[in-house]
Formats: C-alpha cells, sequence, structure tokens
C-alpha cells in the first residue's frame, strides 16, 4: 500500500434535495463544484479531495470534476458510505474535513487554519465568523418578544475539521457529519468568501468574486 494519506477532505453535495442541482450551476463559465474542488486541490497539505456523489448524478459531476492525481469521485448515499471506502488509505492520526460543495470560494487560508488546529490537538474545528445581524425572537403570533445577545453567537461555515476518531465518532450518530452537532468544537476565524451560492443573488456575488481575480492574503 502507497503511504497513508495525512489529510482527505471530503466535498458533500446533499445537504438539502436541490444541492447536486446547484453544484452545477455556473460561475464565470465553470460549474460550483469545479471551483470548489479547485480550491481543495490547491492547498498542498490536502493529500485527497474526495467528491461524494449521489448515484444520480455520477455522470453530470465526472463531467465537471478537474483531473487530478489528488481528486477522486465516490458515488455513494452518505458520507458514512463515502468514508467507508476511503477509510483503509488514512492513518491514525489524518486529518480528515467535511466541506460543502457550494461554499465553493472558502479560501485556502480557512482550510490551513483549520488543519493548523487539528495538528495543535483539537478534535474538532469550524470556522465561524461573528454574527453581524441584530437577532430577535417572537412568541407564536410573530410578536418580537425580545432582542438576543449577538456577542456569543456566531455563524458556522466549512470545512469542518476532524481527527479520525471524533469523525467515526460523528459517522455513529448521523450519516452527515458536515451538519451534525458541534457542540465543544474548536473554531477558527471563518471568511466572508465563504458563503453558501445557493441563490441566484449568492451566484451574482459570486461571479464578481471571481472576476475581482486572486483572493488569497500572502502567506
Amino acid at each position: 500500500m502507497k503511504n497513508p494519506l495525512r489529510c482527505v477532505a471530503f466535498v458533500t453535495v446533499a445537504h438539502h434535495p436541490a444541492d447536486p442541482e446547484l453544484a452545477l450551476a455556473s460561475v464565470q463559465g465553470e460549474a460550483l463544484l469545479a471551483h470548489t474542488v479547485r480550491e481543495l486541490l490547491g492547498t498542498s497539505e490536502i493529500d485527497l479531495v474526495a467528491v461524494v456523489v449521489p448515484p444520480r448524478c455520477a455522470q453530470a459531476f465526472s463531467a465537471v470534476l478537474p483531473h487530478s492525481s489528488r481528486c477522486r469521485m465516490v458515488t455513494a448515499i452518505s458520507l458514512r458510505d463515502a468514508f467507508a471506502e476511503i477509510a483503509p488509505l488514512l492513518s491514525p492520526d489524518s486529518a480528515v474535513l467535511v466541506h460543502d460543495a457550494l461554499r465553493a470560494f472558502a479560501p485556502q487560508r480557512t482550510f490551513r487554519q483549520v488543519l493548523a488546529a487539528l495538528r495543535e490537538g483539537a478534535e474538532l474545528v469550524v470556522p465561524v465568523l461573528p454574527m453581524s445581524d441584530t437577532v430577535k425572537t417572537t412568541d407564536p403570533d410573530g410578536v418580537i418578544t425580545a432582542t438576543v445577545d449577538r456577542a456569543g453567537l456566531r455563524s458556522a461555515q466549512t470545512p469542518i475539521g476532524f481527527s479520525p476518531t471524533a469523525f467515526r465518532s460523528a459517522l455513529a450518530g448521523a450519516a452527515n457529519p458536515g451538519v451534525a452537532d458541534t457542540a465543544g468544537a474548536a473554531t477558527v476565524p471563518g471568511d466572508p468568501d465563504a458563503m453558501r451560492v445557493a441563490s441566484a443573488f449568492e451566484r451574482t456575488l459570486a461571479e464578481a468574486l471571481v472576476a475581482g481575480g486572486d483572493r488569497e492574503d500572502p502567506l
């Protein structure tokens, strides 16, 4: 067997029923999924990008994936099944990332920050952004009852980083740990560019983002 993988990034497209079709939406002439995978492949610390594809979408997804020895399409109905195929390639201390295909423009620095936190001993890592909107609670009739203190509120992004042990534990509790309970996770700074591109308005923002050129800060 070849050397074990130090890091595998699973790209998932099944959070919501419409996600597989949305992942094929075009931004600057390329499918969102292609942008997502290329950003991950540009991160040298990631040894394998495993794109988890619903069986009905396999042909369409295969046509848009970048050609790379570090990219592999895994046809599976759940992340649990995909991990079973990849697990023999991992070492006990490998890092596992789970990334939403629709967060196509999450920057490489975010991937590296998640991986750095795992290397420093975290078992579970989530990129987050401070909540900027004012948050209200309402009663059953829709009447505002209070303003929530947003000081401790955060919006979660991906990739979510796992140690192998934490990932197996998450799989035991949910078919898709990318949307599982992340209580107790360490956090790293998220990035506004890592928005989930799911609406026409968000695709317009993404078009402008790509047209703006290189978004990476110098390392």
